[in-house]
């Protein structure tokens, strides 16, 4: 007969190079980690106690690796799974009672990727802007092979930073558009493809899992897709595209667009984005999952047939590891 285990979580944290998890141990009071997918730096929070005054504040710059999981329980993976390098760039003492906060964002994402810059490119495709953007930062790129060769006739980052410009042409393309372990990710929303062609795994969320959850159907659903007007200079007005196969009628785009190709474009983005919007689901679970990240595909079950009918997207990812226990909460989006 199996018998069943408490659930105990599990973390290292290192400090350039340093593994402090023992440290921290006794005085961690949360750990806190977000992850976004379009541009936004990931976010590493930790409150540690220093009542006996002993802790020293990490100094700026420091870089802090995390790792999540479990030690042991049932209904669990034991193991730890790798979250990322965060350099710090926050820290506060506070009290009574004593405590250090630090904060600490992705670390590929800190220093001269934040400056803001002069650029300009003319007669290029995609791939070629984001791998210059990519090499400017140290960084490789790992680009969806459809987005790769779309053409971009002008860009000008007009003082923008590189991840103001990376972000911006993620919601241009309908991308995942972030900075991952080194690597520039610029991947088609939902496909449930790795840029590399690798199937992402779809994963399975029982109502049992959560304890708290939020449905919201959205009035973009009422949308079937999306139009945009461009001004043709040979007639010298404006014509429209449409983009979407769904029912109802288009959402139209306030910008006029200088060519028919660009106007097709941002239709053809925003229909992706109205089909993924017709509804959106947060989710607490009771029982935190490291191996949960943006962009996943996600399924649920046992909750309103409207709510599993949906084929879901992982879009947001919070962990928070507490002397309660490790927790996870998600927002979901519908995938289209």
């Amino acid at each position: 007969m199996a018998t069943s285990s408490a659930l105990i979580p599990d973390y290292r944290l290192t400090v350039d190079g340093k593994d402090i998890t023992p440290t921290v141990a006794a005085r961690l009071i949360s750990l806190r980690l977000e992850e976004k997918r379009d541009g936004s730096a990931d976010q590493l929070d930790l409150v540690l106690n220093d009542t006996d005054g002993k802790l020293a504040i990490p100094k700026e710059g420091a870089v802090i690796t995390v790792q999540l999981g479990w030690k042991q329980g049932t209904g669990v993976a034991p193991g730890l799974i790798d979250k990322g390098r965060f350099k710090v760039d926050e820290a506060s003492h506070s009290g009574p009672p004593d405590q250090v906060t630090v904060r600490a964002r992705s670390a590929d994402l800190t220093g001269d990727y934040r400056v803001r810059r002069e650029r300009s490119w003319t007669d290029t495709t995609l791939g070629d802007v984001l791998g210059e953007l990519a090499g400017a930062n140290g960084l490789q790129l790992s680009i969806d092979p459809d987005l790769r060769g779309v053409q971009i006739p002008a860009l000008a980052s007009h003082e923008k930073s590189d991840m103001a410009l990376v972000r911006e042409l993620g919601r241009r393309y309908d991308a995942v558009a972030t900075v991952k372990a080194g690597k520039l990710i610029f991947n088609a929303k939902g496909k449930g493809q790795t840029p590399g062609g690798q199937s992402i795994p779809d994963t399975v969320i029982g109502r049992g899992a959560g304890d708290r959850h939020d449905y919201r159907r959205l009035e973009r659903s009422k949308y079937g897709g999306a139009e945009a007007r461009w001004h043709d200079s040979d007639v010298g007005g404006r014509k429209t595209v449409s983009a979407g196969s769904g029912q109802g009628k288009k959402k139209r785009l306030r910008r006029v667009y200088a060519s028919e190709s660009a106007a097709l474009e941002a239709a053809s983005a925003e229909a992706r984005r109205v089909a993924r919007g017709a509804a959106e689901l947060e989710l607490n679970l009771a029982i935190g999952n490291a191996a949960l990240y943006p962009d996943r595909p996600c399924t649920v079950s046992g909750f309103k047939d409207e709510i599993d009918a949906h084929k879901w997207l992982i879009s947001e990812v919070s962990h928070e590891l507490t002397k309660k226990g490790f927790r996870t909460k998600l927002k979901l989006e519908t995938r289209g």
